[in-house]
């Protein structure tokens, strides 16, 4: 059994280990790695000696469309936000953090319940706990999916008894050293749309921020830009719902005024993702952008005062350039096929569609 517990260890959802039978995936169809080795490194000088020791290192993993976010403290511990696509099942994810050396996740993050932010999750966890030095502690927003892949996820932290925690506006994450990392959100009181509900995550390193927002809309953001003003800073933006028209608002860019944007999408997606919007947006303000459709992996290091990018393909970092590059789809009316359904089964979901039980 599975309780989702707050920080006071009031019990907030309770799953039964293989109470709900789920769809088996395909086997993951993930996109392939690149056979070049071309790089970007574009680094910006701080004006003054960093205050903080080490580095931190924030790896935007190349799950196509998906998201998976790795980030390596100087203390070496770890963070895991996200683990991509359920049909790739966790695997891209795993190859690139054993390409890294990582034999453990201190802190594995699920933003939100959607299949392709925590299609690996189930995966990630077995493979860490059986042949890895395990997961130190889940985080959850403590808003559920009825589907296949968020119950394996839930299974595989039952039978190997992971620590799992939800997380809410105000909380911390017990991260070691100069790395300071905020819960934004959700709020203590929450609804049931997933998106809507994901966990929003600032980091600060010495003179360096980092926000993350999940599939937030904007309507949260408008939220956060109330409730924060000024205190919603960062530097380096994770963009939200990667990069859907639904998200990243003026109101969010001009409050948090970032310098780099980084979008996490396939280069085909299926959803238009990014958005012409978005990408418009990002001219206007003159930020650097980078994507996972033409970049590839992106690393994001940081010793507190400069910064340095560095991609797994070389490509424009101009947003109008980005612009020009993606191809045209419709991203409300375009969708993948569903997967087989057999009687008594659940679909797994991408972003919040979850099929109906059969029978």
């Amino acid at each position: 059994m599975v309780r989702l517990v707050d920080a006071e260890g009031q019990v907030v959802m309770e799953h039964g280990y293989g109470d709900m039978e789920g769809t088996e995936s395909d086997g993951g169809t993930g996109d392939e790695t690149a056979d070049t080795d071309d790089e970007t490194d574009n680094e910006t000088d701080g004006d003054t000696q960093s205050t903080v020791d080490g580095e931190l290192e924030i790896h935007h993993i190349d799950v196509g469309q998906g998201d998976s976010t790795l980030i390596i403290t100087p203390a070496n511990e770890t963070v895991l936000i996200d683990s991509g696509d359920w049909r790739q099942d966790g695997s891209a994810v795993i190859d690139y953090l054993e390409a890294q050396g990582i034999d453990r996740i201190d802190h594995l993050v699920a933003t939100h319940a959607d299949a392709d932010h925590i299609g690996g999750h189930a995966a990630v966890i077995e493979h860490f706990e059986r042949t890895g030095e395990g997961i130190g502690a889940a985080y959850d927003s403590g808003v559920p999916s009825d589907s296949a892949t968020y119950n394996n996820y839930l299974d595989a932290v039952d039978e190997h008894d992971v620590e799992l925690l939800l997380v809410e506006r105000g909380d911390e994450l017990a991260i070691e050293g100069d790395v300071s990392t905020q819960v934004l959100h959700p709020p203590a009181e929450t609804g049931s749309d997933v998106n809507e509900n994901s966990i929003v995550l600032a980091f600060e390193f010495g003179d360096f921020e980092y926000v993350t927002t999940g599939d937030i809309d904007t309507d949260v953001e408008q939220q956060l830009v109330e409730e924060l003003g000024s205190d919603l800073e960062g530097g380096v933006y994770k963009v939200g719902h990667h990069g859907s028209s639904t998200s990243s608002s003026e109101a969010l860019l001009d409050t948090m005024a970032p310098e780099t944007a980084i979008i996490s999408s396939a280069y085909d997606s299926q959803y238009g993702h990014p958005n012409d919007v978005v990408l418009e947006r990002f001219v206007e303000r003159d930020i650097e952008t980078y994507w996972t459709g033409v970049h590839g992996d992106i690393v994001v290091r940081t010793d507190g005062t400069a910064t340095a990018v560095e991609t797994e393909e070389s490509f424009s970092t101009a947003p109008e350039d980005i612009l020009e590059e993606t191809p045209d789809a419709d991203e409300t009316t375009s969708r993948l096929p569903p997967s087989p359904l057999v009687a008594g089964d659940v679909a797994s979901g991408i972003d919040g569609a979850v099929a109906p039980a059969l029978g």
